[in-house]
């Protein structure tokens, strides 16, 4: 695949990942958020707080999983905290880390609260 290709892919992927939580009740707080330590690719809000969403997609789940690193976890936690420094109650802003998995057929699951810390 090639770059254009893949960032395609992963912009429809976050668009159908973005459309379930709407689905669900959520609203859009933000689409590729980015900080000074990373960036997040979906952030929603709902009645019980943030909602920070990983969008991984790939040939399988099991590969989309792989595809999440400690690193890359460690990084979107720098930025979901940089991020709670604009919300009204900042840091005790209640949230969770859910990172939605997609298969090639489109298929997607959600983990919630698949990142802690």
């Amino acid at each position: 695949m090639t770059h254009l290709t893949n960032h395609l892919a992963g912009q429809a992927a976050e668009e159908a990942v973005e459309a379930d939580y709407v689905r669900r009740g959520h609203r859009v707080a933000a689409r590729r958020w980015r900080g000074s330590r990373g960036e997040i690719d979906l952030v929603m809000r709902s009645d019980e707080g943030l909602v920070f969403i990983e969008v991984k997609k790939s040939r399988s789940f099991a590969r989309a999983a792989e595809r999440l690193s400690r690193a890359q976890m460690q990084r979107i936690y720098g930025a979901a905290s940089e991020f709670l420094a604009g919300e009204p109650d900042g840091q005790n802003t209640a949230l969770r880390f859910d990172v939605a998995l997609l298969d090639q057929s489109g298929q997607m699951k959600i983990i919630e609260n698949a990142i802690g810390f």
